[in-house]
């Protein structure tokens, strides 16, 4: 006697594919979602952390005393952290800019081993890439990216966010070019909103949130 398959009928297929499609996209849509819901909460502030102030004098070591004949921009960043990713585009884009003003320094903040040509050959940069987490203490930068902007008598600027906007779109909130503008034209009234100045993206050293 043969065996009875059970048919499956068309329309139930096209349903259990429909029902399939819905999940799917859901879970997607749910992904991007909850990770643009991360990125907008501020990085948590570490456990002692020493807050500096704009105005105060920031200790270069040997190596950033060499590009203190202008003033210095140092870009704050992890090869590992996506919110340092979506910003190279705007920071190629200000070094592009004002690197005839300003002396660009990448500061790489990772437990990763790379080297400064690693660095400078897989993101296309040609500025100077230095690994000194002590920097990073100095400038009260606890997070990447961050954009810190030093006065050629060591005097801290600013220390903030390049833009509210996770891929940098934003113009109205383009905090980094507002900063760089205010120092180049001597603009000690330039004030900057908790957007700018509370911190945003990976924690350090590590990639996370």
């Amino acid at each position: 006697m043969p065996c009875n398959k059970q048919v499956i009928p068309k329309n139930m297929k096209k349903f259990i594919v429909y029902v399939w499609l819905i999940v799917l996209l859901t879970a997607i849509s749910g992904f991007f979602w909850y990770n643009s819901w991360i990125y907008h909460l501020p990085t948590p502030v570490p456990a002692h952390y020493h807050a500096v102030q704009a105005g105060s004098i920031i200790k270069l070591n040997n190596t950033l005393l060499a590009y203190n004949n202008k003033p210095l921009f140092l870009h704050f960043f992890n090869p590992e952290c996506p919110c340092s990713r979506f910003n190279m585009a705007s920071f190629k884009a200000l070094y592009n800019q004002y690197n005839g003003q300003l002396n660009f320094v990448v500061i790489v903040m990772t437990e990763k081993k790379y080297t400064g040509a690693d660095i400078q050959q897989k993101f296309g940069l040609d500025i100077p890439v230095m690994f000194d987490g002590s920097i990073a203490t100095a400038c009260g930068v606890y997070s990447t990216p961050q954009a810190v902007l030093i006065n050629t008598n060591h005097t801290l600027y600013y220390r903030g966010n390049y833009n509210k906007s996770r891929y940098c779109t934003d113009e109205k909130t383009s905090f980094a070019k507002q900063a760089i503008i205010g120092l180049l034209t001597n603009n000690t009234r330039l004030k900057f909103s908790r957007f700018a100045l509370t911190a945003y993206g990976c924690r350090l050293p590590n990639c996370t949130k």
